[in-house]
């Protein structure tokens, strides 16, 4: 089940809202946290009950291993263990035929014999965020920076959430394990997140689908298309990206808030950085957090010398782009990324520091753009083509009849749009009108119809996924 689906809008969410106002009446929290958890069992068995089952595995396993890491002895071995359980559940549902397919290529290259039978696995949506969010909570019990969680239900609770479940943000344990205790909702709150939730909504409806309309053409006429063409579709796949992964962000954290939940931002205006270790201060924040206190510090951080920083930071950014896909084009996406921060640990990011603050984010802007098209294309080969059409500054026209045809000003305003709100300007407009009632009054009229007609485009329109659901 998706956010921005009719079955979503107008059975699950009332129904959910409707059971939860109820246990409210209750004023007690274990039965608002059992109505809840209900309701996300629901929610996640909507895209199969057997991935339901493989949670709630993953789920009473885990419970197992912070309960055994309450004592004393052999703690180390029990952390093992759990991450051997939780990397080897990543590894069969998202990585086994990665691995096997590679294998055979090396093994066809060395003419080898290899005909060994692959199952189909399928990927359990959000695997990758909800085995993540299990391991913070076990390193975090691990580490004593939290009390293991003796409920099991409650624990579950934290885990099955169904607003951050299958695309985040990656929620800690320490950040809700109070509001999972006790919690209250007040109007401001549900202001607040219905706010949020229609801005979601509306970005991912309008802005994302239509830079993914006018990308999906470029990529897919990517041996064809001249420079200028190739990128226009680099610009409007990364401003669908991050439409995608932060609408869904903003709906998550709105949905959060009906129930009482504070869960931490995920984006801040990344497109903004003036370096690529800034981007990643403000892109997918719960991700690189994870990755930063989880691998990152424990390999040594920037602690023991130049080159094992750079190793540490190569590792990191190797496994983040592994993180997103079983392929090729992701690992070297992510090492793309790493390589960039190891540049600027050095001489680089020094002179970096002296340039102009227009050039440091064109020069991020730039980086983070071709980096795109790595996480774009199928292939690598594919990738290096389009990389090619961007910089061989062609101008000639080739077959892109189709592409035309969504050029229109329904794109042109799309765009525009997009590009605005990957700028910090509503942020600033809304610090500049202060507490005044008429601006508020405006706005909330304004969300109203937007997410009035955002509903009438989604029930009329095609399914258009979320892009990180694959992750």
């Amino acid at each position: 089940m998706v956010f921005v689906s009719p079955v979503f809008v107008f059975v699950f969410l009332p129904a959910t809202l409707a059971l939860y106002m109820l246990a409210c009446l209750t004023r007690k929290t274990a039965v608002k946290n059992l109505a809840l958890l209900f309701c996300s069992l629901v929610f996640y068995s909507w895209g199969g009950v057997k991935y339901t089952i493989l949670l709630m595995i993953s789920t009473v396993v885990n419970y197992v291993f912070g309960r055994l890491l309450e004592g004393e002895k052999h703690r180390k071995m029990v952390l093992v263990l759990s991450v051997v359980y939780n990397v080897g559940i990543l590894f069969v549902f998202k990585y086994f035929n990665f691995f096997m397919d590679t294998t055979a290529s090396i093994a066809q290259a060395l003419h080898m014999d290899w005909s060994v039978a692959v199952p189909a696995i399928t990927l359990p949506i959000g695997i990758s965020f909800f085995t993540f969010q299990i391991m913070s909570y076990v390193f975090d019990v691990y580490l004593r920076k939290v009390e293991t969680q003796k409920n099991i239900l409650d624990l579950a609770l934290y885990i099955m959430l169904f607003p951050q479940l299958i695309a985040g943000p990656i929620v800690r344990y320490i950040d809700v394990n109070q509001e999972i205790k006790e919690r209250h909702t007040d109007g401001a709150m549900i202001h607040d997140g219905i706010s949020r939730f229609i801005i979601g909504f509306n970005k991912k409806i309008f802005l994302a689908n239509g830079m993914g309309y006018m990308a999906d053409a470029v990529f897919a006429k990517v041996n064809e298309v001249n420079t200028p063409y190739a990128w226009l579709g680099a610009v409007c796949y990364a401003l669908q990206i991050y439409m995608d992964f932060s609408s869904y962000s903003d709906m998550a954290i709105g949905l959060g808030k009906l129930f009482g939940f504070h869960f931490l931002e995920n984006f801040n205006y990344p497109y903004i950085s003036s370096s690529i270790r800034e981007f990643w201060r403000r892109w997918h924040i719960s991700l690189s957090s994870w990755f930063r206190d989880y691998v990152y510090i424990p390999l040594g951080g920037s602690r023991k010398g130049a080159k094992k920083t750079y190793r540490n930071l190569l590792i990191v950014f190797m496994l983040t782009g592994f993180w997103h896909g079983a392929s090729w084009t992701f690992v070297i996406w992510g090492l793309y990324h790493g390589f960039f921060l190891v540049m600027e640990r050095g001489r680089f990011g020094r002179w970096l520091e002296r340039i102009p603050g227009i050039f440091k984010r064109v020069y991020t802007l730039v980086v983070v753009l071709v980096g795109w098209v790595f996480f774009r294309c199928e292939t690598i080969g594919e990738a290096f083509t389009y990389l090619k059409a961007m910089f061989s500054f062609q101008f000639g026209h080739y077959n892109v009849l189709d592409i035309l045809e969504r050029m229109d000003r329904e794109f042109w305003f799309l765009l525009l749009l997009s590009v605005i709100g990957s700028l910090p300007f509503l942020p600033k407009l809304k610090e500049k009108a202060g507490d005044s009632q008429a601006v508020g009054l405006a706005a909330d009229i304004g969300l109203v119809v937007l997410f009035v007609c955002a509903v009438f485009y989604m029930v009329g329109a095609d399914f258009n996924p979320f892009i990180y659901f694959r992750f």
